[in-house]
């Protein structure tokens, strides 16, 4: 079975974000994982633009009950009528989670996949989360390039450990 991993992102990114996640996508293709996202556009697009380019398949989880507006680089587009329920769709489907930039939405996978447990979770940019003493909440792994972001997820051998 393919390993997946659940890519997360805004709909409105920065360049920044847009060139993270199109080489966080080219990577996990090369890699030869599936990559689920969001399906829309954004980072969502941009992962999956990246995923495509290296031959990899892309999973679109949609909020809406309709493929329209779904992203022209998915290769398994699925509508689910949620709304923002598909979050943890997105977020269980995955052996691990990268966070690429920061949004309300986002910010709500980062929680997901948190509470989910026994899942790496990596943050590429974004919002930074600090707890009540304003010590960085701990579990979650910080990188600072896409190579670093996919390295962090440790699902390869020749990851570094987690």
């Amino acid at each position: 079975m393919a390993v997946q991993v659940s890519v997360c992102g805004p709909r409105d990114c920065t360049e920044a974000d847009d060139r993270n996640a199109r080489e966080v996508g080219r990577l996990l293709a090369e890699r030869g994982a599936v990559v689920i996202c969001g399906g829309y556009g954004g980072v969502m697009a941009a992962v999956a633009a990246g995923a495509r380019s290296a031959g990899g398949t892309v999973v679109g989880v949609l909020s809406g009950a309709d493929r329209e507006d779904a992203g022209p680089d998915l290769s398994i587009v699925i509508p689910t009528g949620v709304g923002q329920a598909r979050n943890a769709v997105i977020v269980n489907a995955g052996d691990a989670v990268i966070v690429v930039g920061g949004s309300w939405g986002t910010l709500s996978e980062l929680a997901l996949a948190m509470r989910r447990g026994g899942v790496p979770v990596v943050q590429l940019g974004g919002w930074r989360l600090f707890d009540q003493q304003g010590r960085p909440v701990p579990g979650i792994r910080h990188a600072t390039t896409a190579r670093e972001a996919v390295d962090l997820t440790g699902l390869w051998p020749s990851d570094p450990a987690p």
